[in-house]
């Protein structure tokens, strides 16, 4: 027997266990209808009972679900503190979800959610920047110096992170973890989403370094390029 549609699965799971809550949203990759195999379904509740905000992961309905339950205050310190660290994952699961339980609250949460996110996040200090590009600069002479293949790959994974940061964030863009890195550089220049993917690739699968030491040197570029020398942090 084929498991339920998952709208209709987050829509019962509601009704079985928060039949009383003010509102509740499907979101994550279901919802924008990118689910794989092993999707689950995110599922926010608001539900003004609850005095302290929690989650929990369950499988009902042959679906794996991860619930994110609030009172209509205790999403506020999440949707700050995402948004402190470059990844609103709160405000886009209320903003972007679907909604499986209406209320006027939810459409005042779900307002400030979409002005969070147009917004963008607050911009880097000149301090921030020059810090990540030493610490991006590192990196690369660490993986160009490099003669050891496992060493090759923990450098170069690091560096892929720190690389996609810089990026988004010296052009006031969000950032993401794990898969949602690549999906918000495509979302902010596919072309070189695509660079990157080919750079790193070329990495790991043929240990060619030249791509990967190439797009770090034109990423930096712009903002002051490569920064060792003359790098000081902590002097009074």
């Amino acid at each position: 027997m084929d498991r339920l549609d998952p709208i209709q699965a987050a829509g019962e799971f509601v009704n079985q266990y928060f039949p009383h809550c003010n509102a509740a949203v499907l979101a994550g990759s279901v919802s924008r209808g990118e689910s794989t195999s092993t999707s689950d379904l995110d599922i926010v509740v608001f539900d003004p009972k609850i005095k302290q905000s929690y989650r929990e992961s369950l499988i009902e309905y042959d679906w794996p679900i991860e619930v994110f339950v609030h009172n209509l205050t205790s999403y506020s310190f999440f949707f700050k503190d995402d948004c402190k660290h470059g990844k609103p994952s709160m405000p886009h699961m209320v903003a972007h979800g679907i909604v499986l339980k209406g209320s006027d609250e939810l459409d005042q949460i779900r307002q400030e959610a979409d002005m969070i996110l147009k917004k963008g996040p607050a911009p880097w200090s000149d301090s921030t920047i020059k810090l990540k590009r030493y610490m991006i600069t590192d990196l690369l002479d660490d993986l160009m110096g490099s003669n050891d293949r496992g060493e090759d790959i923990m450098i170069s994974a690091e560096l892929s992170i720190l690389l996609q940061e810089f990026m988004l964030r010296v052009n006031n863009r969000w950032i993401g973890s794990s898969k949602w890195m690549i999906r918000e550089l495509k979302r902010f220049d596919p072309d070189y989403a695509e660079t990157f993917t080919e750079a790193f690739d070329q990495l790991y699968t043929n240990g060619h370094k030249a791509g990967v030491k190439r797009l770090v040197e034109e990423s930096l570029q712009l903002h002051g390029g490569l920064l060792f020398e003359g790098f000081s942090i902590g002097k009074s």
